[in-house]
């Protein structure tokens, strides 16, 4: 094994950054480490798109392991919602890997991306009209969104926190159990289409930035854990809209100026 150098961390640090931003902000809205992830390491730091996205899928395994036991310690899951969403992720996961390389996912993305700017901008308006009496529903569309966001996430490098937690709140779940219960439906998931990428393409996207975002989600996500129990539900509402509609709209440029 090679020596660690001083080399070695100062180039793990811009890593260690990037994850520690994007899981601190995955675990408090329920979505968005891929999306910044990708974002910052293909855009930022020049690294390949498709070694970008390998490297993020292997780092999920171990960030949401993370956010799922913070998140289950803080109360923060429904586990009928948990049990309908897993199986299907599951199922949608795996073909998505297996498709993945037949499949042209790039043809789709401006479309998914125009839908979820959409969705951002309906959570703002719902956040604007929330009251402190806002009645919170039980969720009737659940086993098809999570097939749905299983299969985008792997086929598409991405989309199962955007969009099953934008979907789930758009029906009227609760913010705080929707964020959690997506997170940790997520390490089942990302854990599935990790293993089936392993097994297709090997360990080669296990490099010095993989394992800077390891340490810097690992460290993050205990605390978007406990920002998803204290911040209140329309401010919750607010940020998530936010941050899907402005992620979905850079890459809705990124996607149509490529």
């Amino acid at each position: 094994m090679p020596e660690l150098t001083m080399d070695h961390l100062e180039a793990l640090l811009p890593f260690i950054g990037v994850g520690f931003f994007a899981q601190l902000i995955d675990g408090a809205l329920g979505m968005a480490f891929g999306v910044i992830t990708n974002t910052l390491l293909v855009s930022v730091m020049g690294i390949a798109p498709a070694r970008a996205s390998a490297s993020v899928h292997l780092v999920e395994s171990f960030t949401t392991a993370a956010s799922a036991i913070s998140h289950t310690l803080h109360k923060n899951v429904n586990w009928k919602l948990f049990a309908r969403l897993v199986i299907p992720g599951v199922i949608g996961g795996v073909t998505g890997a297996y498709l993945l390389a037949n499949i042209d996912a790039k043809a789709a993305r401006p479309f998914v991306m125009t839908y979820l700017a959409g969705i951002g901008l309906y959570l703002l308006y719902r956040a604007w009209e929330m009251t402190h009496h806002h009645e919170h529903k039980k969720p009737k569309v659940v086993e098809p969104l999570g097939l749905i966001g299983g299969f985008l996430d792997a086929a598409g490098g991405g989309g199962w926190g955007p969009i099953v937690t934008s979907n789930l709140l758009v029906q009227g779940v609760e913010p705080r159990q929707t964020i959690g219960t997506v997170n940790t439906a997520e390490f089942f998931l990302t854990t599935v289409i990790s293993l089936t990428f392993i097994v297709t393409i090997g360990l080669q996207a296990f490099t010095i930035a993989t394992i800077g975002l390891i340490i810097g989600g690992l460290l993050a996500a205990p605390l978007g854990a406990v920002l998803a129990k204290r911040i209140p539900a329309k401010r919750l509402l607010y940020m998530v809209g936010t941050v899907l509609t402005l992620t979905s709209l850079y890459s809705l440029y990124k996607a149509l100026s490529g």
